[in-house]
């Protein structure tokens, strides 16, 4: 699937490993993955920001892969944190698990539905 990174001269700059737009030709199939919570299969949850976003990006992968699909076919990720000191350590779990890849994104700082929960995240994947 061919993808453009689209970052507008006139604009700012992204920082941090992301795109500001992403465009996506020829794709045939688009993904939609709901809100990926840090809860494992079998029910267990981390305490702590890193083990719940590393079983968040699984939880992520494993609906990729149920699709045919995997992190090479995101294109839009969107990041709901419980509370802005999880920032940075967001941003080096997402670099460690994309690596070079580069999608568009959005960070949020939100009220999140299970008070336990310290991240969310929802993606769109296509190819």
């Amino acid at each position: 699937m061919p993808t453009r990174i689209v970052n507008a001269p006139d604009a700012p700059a992204a920082a941090g490993g992301y795109a500001q737009a992403l465009e996506v030709t020829g794709a045939e199939r688009l993904l939609f993955v709901s809100g990926q919570i840090p809860v494992a299969p079998d029910g267990s949850m981390a305490a702590d920001f890193p083990g719940q976003a590393r079983q968040a990006w699984a939880n992520l992968e494993a609906q990729l892969r149920a699709a045919g699909m995997g992190l090479d076919n995101l294109v839009k990720l969107t990041v709901f944190l419980s509370d802005r000191r999880w920032a940075m350590d967001n941003r080096a779990i997402r670099q460690e698990v994309l690596g070079d890849r580069r999608v568009a994104m959005t960070v949020v700082i939100a009220g999140i539905f299970d008070e336990a929960w310290l991240l969310e995240i929802e993606a769109v994947a296509a190819a």
